[in-house]
């Protein structure tokens, strides 16, 4: 039955040379390092930095750089990030917070109509209103000058000449070009590169060259982040941003841009039956919701339930009910709110919410907590949709560890784009209406679901590095990829290829078109009144250590790949 579960979702998938999958051709057992991430070319770049001398920092940054490229609907240089990295891979790992910022002159506001209510949510994200002051590059430059071990310029290459010399348009990608074709076409650089004479997007298998990224990565590469965060693109930005429609301008300045930071921050860590997990604490919401989901349901014997059984994923669902009442009460960016997060990650209040948990009954109307050290509750709104995102993992072979995910929000972000990449649309990732945790004020990051995390083995060492794309939707993959590798004993790809459950309240979402869907009877039968199927549109990137040696996982709905040194 549990491959029957993994077979449904193992189509092939069309891998460059060196890009394999674990169960299609054997287990990958590099002798140095590996990256993982949700295209091969990009895989690619970030390996060719292994086998340069680089390193996991140094693969993890090119690997971003050449997502600008050749996944611009999901990642790059226009978006942001989380980075959770362990350069000496010691279990000691920090984070790296390139989240996308408000404007200064943003306000609770923001997003409200003129009779005071939230404006349509696709007007304000095709428009300069959603656009935060981007952080990638931030992100990168200060993960580079801290652990990286090749000059800054040789990380540019691979993207450089995938830009230059040019890459091939994937299914993936036309998909999103059709699907998303008002953003991805707003802009004439996007209705030139992607979309014929017809308004149509080119077909599967044409060479697309981007000259414009190209020159502008070069100028990045030579003269370093103040290329991005001064000077003309800076000024680009802001007049791109500003001269949006049709929802207006969207007041950004000058001084927005070249005053973004990226921070480092510590990272959260928990403990979930010996093993270690850890990941990246406010903005994101990852790393508490993630862990919360876990540790909830950890007094259940998951391993005897195992995934055959729809008492299993009811309690995953039913731990994801409170675990996202808490993520919706609390979590925002730390810089402006108090947020709990010793609190949120404490293991006695996380055992006692977990009470509420029944194998034979639903909770009526899972509420946020009050965890330790929290002084206030805030109100709560509605969340807002998600998409896009792309997380990659790359490990050196002296063990150092990176596992990062990056975003511009939507699929192709605003629409909106400069020197040949696209503005993201991250700042429709505050709640609309003000009063709220997560409401807009000028210098504050949104809160955010991306879970780039690290997991180490009872005594100590790495086990895995893995994170997912795809909204709210990556704390119910990366909590259900855990799970299945440490409660069930499956292999990094196999827990992947799983099917989704997403409980984010009192609907229940199923993966469609999985065995999951035969369940729905018994889910309902537990108290779940609301279960409902949901295409399976994820996309989760995993590394692994076996027998002493790193196993590549990527997810099949996706064009992903792992890539050994």
């Amino acid at each position: 039955m549990i491959q029957r579960l993994i077979a449904v979702l193992a189509a092939p998938l069309a891998l460059g040379a060196c890009a394999t999958l674990p169960s299609e051709t054997g287990p990958i057992r590099p002798s140095a390092g590996m990256v993982s991430a949700a295209d091969p070319q990009a895989a690619e770049a970030g390996v060719a930095m292994l086998r340069a001398g680089g390193n996991a920092t140094d693969a993890a940054l090119a690997t971003m750089l050449a997502l600008t490229v050749v996944e611009p609907q999901s990642s790059g240089i226009g978006g942001g990030g989380f980075l959770v990295l362990d350069p000496e891979g010691d279990g000691d790992p920090t984070t790296y917070d390139g989240r996308e910022t408000a404007p200064a002159a943003a306000t609770p506001a923001r997003f409200l109509d003129a009779s005071g209510q939230p404006m349509p949510f696709r007007a304000a994200v095709e428009s300069g209103l959603s656009v935060g002051v981007p952080g990638n590059v931030a992100l990168a430059a200060k993960a580079h000058a801290e652990h990286g071990a090749l000059p800054w310029k040789d990380l540019f290459d691979p993207a450089i000449a995938l830009a230059r010399d040019g890459f091939v348009i994937g299914p993936k990608l036309r998909d999103s070009l059709d699907r998303w074709r008002s953003v991805g076409a707003m802009s004439a650089d996007g209705r030139a590169l992607f979309y014929g004479a017809d308004g149509e997007p080119l077909p599967v298998g044409t060479k697309v060259r981007n000259p414009k990224l190209a020159a502008f990565l070069e100028r990045l590469a030579a003269e370093g982040p103040e290329a991005f965060y001064t000077g003309s693109n800076a000024d680009a930005i802001v007049t791109t941003v500003d001269t949006a429609t049709p929802a207006g301008k969207g007041a950004m300045t000058v001084a927005d841009v070249t005053s973004y930071t990226a921070k480092e921050r510590g990272s959260a860590c928990g403990t979930y039956r010996l093993y270690v997990i850890c990941g990246m604490g406010p903005p994101s919401s990852g790393a508490t919701t993630v862990f919360a989901i876990l540790k909830q349901i950890e007094r259940f014997d998951m391993g005897a339930y195992g995934p055959e059984s729809p008492v299993a994923w009811h309690l995953i669902a039913e731990s994801m009910r409170l675990a996202f009442a808490d993520r919706g009460r609390w979590l925002a960016d730390s810089d402006f709110i108090d947020v709990p997060l010793t609190g949120l990650m404490d293991e006695g209040y996380l055992v006692k919410r977990g009470q509420q948990i029944s194998a034979t009954g639903t909770m009526p109307d899972p509420q946020a907590g009050l965890p330790p050290g929290a002084m206030a509750i805030m109100s709560m709104a509605d969340p807002q949709p998600e998409n896009g995102t792309s997380h990659f993992v790359a490990i050196d072979g002296d063990g150092g560890i990176a596992s990062y995910t990056s975003t511009v929000e939507s699929a192709f972000g605003s629409g909106l784009t400069v020197n040949g990449y696209y503005l993201n649309n991250e700042l429709t990732d505050f709640n609309f209406a003000p009063g709220t945790a997560n409401s807009v004020e000028g210098g504050k990051r949104p809160r955010s679901s991306m879970s780039p995390s690290i997991v180490y083995g009872p005594d100590g060492t790495f086990r895995m590095a893995v994170g997912a794309a795809g909204g709210s939707t990556i704390i119910a993959q990366v909590a259900k990829a855990l799970i299945a590798v440490i409660d069930w004993d499956m292999s990094a790809q196999d827990a992947i290829d799983l099917p989704v459950i997403f409980a984010p309240g009192d609907t229940v979402f199923v993966e469609e078109g999985t065995p999951l869907v035969a369940m729905i009877p018994a889910l309902k039968a537990l108290g779940h009144a609301n279960v409902t199927t949901r295409p399976g549109t994820f996309k989760a990137n995993a590394v692994e250590l076996v027998d002493g040696a790193y196993v590549g996982a990527a997810d099949r709905r996706s064009e992903g790949a792992a890539v050994a040194q």
